[in-house]
């Protein structure tokens, strides 16, 4: 990937790699891994577009922000953790929620602010969140989710359970105090903790590189936290899976927290009322041409896999897809008697002292 960084207030143009790597080796990344992978950046993809769609028709509550192209970190990373470990996302979190196992119509449900939804249909699209899948929420605010993805690893630590918490976020969260703070106390204290900065390029509608004194935003910072700082290819799942299985490895064996920055791009604009219109057009094509579910799929191609198999696994997540699509519309809004619920942890709206 070439990068020069410019004088403030220009834009750069950012090139993904010119061919994609030879298929990464690792004892864990066998077939049956691969194709997990394959179904989880499909259902992820297809997830997004329908949410797309339904945004279209006026059906979501709320805006929402996709991650179009940005498919293969979360989908390496859902295959790779454990259903107990944690998980948590930014408000680009549906792909990280439909990654944890969390069923499709729920997701859509909630979207279309529905009884049925994740959250009874009062969360919406920027706080999906499942205890039970191990996804422990979707935060709007930039960074504050770092701090809290370490009280899960302090637990897991004094629990003795070998659980890491994943964290993701994004790359203008690497200019946020609380993206320093949770670094630190997570070095200090050895937490399992893993940092997954999901890099696209662009902090909502500035280009990362017009603020940032270093070329790897978040990567290029841990040293400073006696960290090694990781920088991978984040359009190619199976480059992802591999760094994510070294850093969830290193955690549970005592190792403490870890870095790894994906370079990725999303291929719309920051959210659903973004045009993008900022980004140079050359440098939008060149990286959905490096989409990460045509990389993938040509690899599992050359891998011997064949077309048919790969065809029916999109088959069954374009049904899922279609069905939970129609529960989802079908279903009621939440009862009026619901609004004053679930404000605290007894599931009740009263004020305690």
């Amino acid at each position: 990937m070439s990068r020069v960084r410019p004088p403030y207030g220009e834009h750069p143009v950012v090139l993904p790699p010119g061919a994609a790597a030879p298929a990464p080796e690792h004892p864990r990344l066998d077939l049956d891994t691969r194709l997990a992978i394959f179904r989880t950046q499909q259902e992820i993809r297809l997830l997004e577009k329908r949410l797309y769609d339904l945004f279209l028709q006026n059906l979501v509550k709320g805006t929402s922000h996709l991650a179009i192209g940005m498919e293969a970190v979360g989908a390496a990373f859902g295959v790779a953790v454990r259903p107990d470990d944690y998980s948590f996302a930014t408000y680009r979190g549906h792909g990280h929620t439909i990654a944890r196992g969390v069923p499709p119509e729920p997701i859509i449900a909630e979207m279309l602010g529905r009884a049925t939804g994740l959250l009874g249909g009062k969360g919406g699209s920027m706080h999906l969140t499942s205890v039970r899948h191990g996804m422990m929420g979707s935060y709007a605010i930039i960074g504050a989710h770092l701090c809290i993805a370490n009280g899960a690893a302090w637990s897991a630590k004094v629990r003795g359970t070998d659980q890491v918490a994943v964290a993701f976020f994004g790359d203008g969260a690497t200019n946020i105090g609380a993206f320093h703070e949770a670094v630190n106390f997570a070095a200090v204290y050895e937490l399992p903790t893993i940092f997954v900065c999901e890099n696209n390029l662009y902090m909502e509608y500035t280009s990362i590189a017009q603020v940032t004194a270093v070329d790897h935003p978040a990567a290029d910072r841990a040293a400073a936290y006696g960290l090694d700082g990781v920088v991978v290819d984040g359009n190619d799942a199976d480059a992802v899976f591999v760094a994510a299985c070294a850093a969830i490895d290193r955690a549970r064996a005592g190792g403490g927290p870890s870095i790894i920055e994906a370079t990725t791009y999303r291929h719309g604009g920051h959210s659903r009322a973004d045009p993008g219109t900022y980004r140079p057009a050359e440098e939008v094509a060149a990286w959905k041409e490096y989409d990460p579910l045509a990389l993938y799929h040509r690899r599992l191609l050359d891998l011997g896999v064949e077309e048919a198999r790969l065809a029916a696994i999109v088959h069954e997540v374009v049904e899922a897809i279609d069905a939970a699509t129609e529960a989802a519309i079908a279903a009621p809004p939440p009862a009026p008697e619901a609004l004053l619920t679930n404000v605290w942890a007894d599931g009740g709206s009263a004020w305690r002292n």
